[in-house]
């Protein structure tokens, strides 16, 4: 029996620790001050036009596209914007300089901004060009929402005539990452 009742000491005393255990009241107000800061990283625009495309007697010519952005669109996403970093890198292999343009257009197809990039002509080895960061915050990422087209102006600068055997490609990448708080 003495034996039975030392047996049965430990487990009381664990049962009776239970409970003298610390506890707080909980603070649901807490979640008020949750703060996210989430980064996104996505494809802005793409293309690649092969040297065959731009058949031309060797005089500057002009191509051009617009694609429809409706990043904007969504007014949660517009509310908590907060920047926004666009990395542009042009790889050309074909043998004549590039200008190329990208231009924010609004809702009435007027040019809220232009950013001009120069390319110059393939001339042997890597001619991948990584240029600056353009960066978005304040009045600039004000323009920026207002923007729902993206236009694309290619314009070749003279050189070489080029013909449907003319070798090389021009390759635009670029991405977008996007900053948001959401409070």
């Amino acid at each position: 029996m003495k034996a039975n009742i030392l047996n049965r000491i430990p487990k009381i005393l664990v049962f009776a620790f239970l409970f003298f255990s610390c506890s707080s009241d909980l603070d649901f107000d807490q979640a008020n001050d949750l703060k996210l800061e989430p980064v996104f990283v996505a494809n802005l625009a793409y293309f690649s036009v092969p040297a065959t495309e731009l058949v031309n007697d060797g005089s500057p010519q002009v191509i051009s596209d617009v694609q429809g952005f409706d990043a904007f669109k969504d007014e949660f996403f517009r509310d908590n914007l907060v920047k926004t970093e666009f990395d542009f890198e042009i790889d050309n292999t074909i043998v004549r300089a590039f200008r190329i343009e990208m231009q924010l257009l609004d809702a009435n197809d007027q040019v809220l901004e232009t950013n001009p990039y120069s390319v110059p002509a393939y001339s042997g080895g890597s001619n991948v060009i990584k240029f600056p960061t353009e960066v978005y915050e304040n009045e600039r990422l004000e323009l920026l929402k207002q923007t729902v087209k993206l236009k694309f102006i290619v314009s070749m600068e003279s050189g070489p005539p080029l013909d449907e055997n003319s070798a090389g490609n021009l390759k635009f990448r670029s991405s977008a990452t996007v900053y948001m708080v959401i409070e």
